[in-house]
C-alpha cells in the first residue's frame, strides 16, 4: 500500500510524517519541550488515519466514536532543536477489536530522538469502549507490522 497525503505517507506498513522544529516548539534553550513530542506523535497518528482512508471527524460527528489514548509509554533519547527536520515513523503493532497499539519513533536523520508505545482505544462519545468500525479494522489490517 502506498498512499500520499499533504503531510505524510504510508509506505509498506509504516507511516512517515516529516516536520520542522519551530521556535514555538522549544524552550528557552532552543530544545524541543518534552510535551511537544506527544503533539508530533498525535499529528502523525491522525495523518496515518487520513492516509489509510479513515475519517475520524465524520465518525465522531455521526456518533460512532473516536480514539482515546488508553496507555502511553515514552522514552526521550536525544534532544531535538530549533530548525531540526524530524520524521515521525508510526507502526501499527497490534490490532484488537476495540483498540490498536502503535509504536512511534521521532527521528532526526538516523538518530532516535524519542520513541513511544501508544494504546488507542475506540470509545463512544460517552467514553465507553466499543468495537472499532469494520471499515477501520480493514484499513488497519495491511498496516500491522510484520517485522519486514
Amino acid at each position: 500500500m502506498d498512499a500520499l497525503t499533504a503531510l505524510g505517507r504510508i509506505s509498506g506498513n509504516e507511516h512517515r510524517l516529516v516536520l520542522r522544529v519551530y521556535f514555538e516548539d522549544t524552550d528557552l534553550t532552543g530544545v524541543v519541550y518534552h510535551a511537544n513530542y506527544l503533539r508530533y506523535m498525535e499529528r502523525a497518528r491522525s495523518d496515518m488515519l487520513l492516509a489509510a482512508g479513515i475519517d475520524q471527524r465524520a465518525a465522531f460527528e455521526a456518533g460512532e466514536g473516536a480514539y482515546a489514548i488508553a496507555g502511553l509509554s515514552i522514552r526521550y533519547r536525544a534532544p531535538a532543536r530549533l530548525g531540526d527536520e524530524l520524521t515521525i515513523i508510526s507502526r501499527v503493532m497490534r490490532l484488537r477489536a476495540a483498540s490498536v497499539d502503535i509504536h512511534q519513533r521521532v527521528m532526526r536523520s538516523d538518530t532516535i530522538v524519542a520513541q513511544a508505545d501508544v494504546e488507542a482505544a475506540f470509545v463512544l462519545p460517552s467514553g465507553r469502549p466499543r468495537r472499532q468500525p469494520a471499515a477501520w479494522m480493514a484499513a488497519f489490517a495491511p498496516l500491522v507490522w510484520k517485522g519486514n
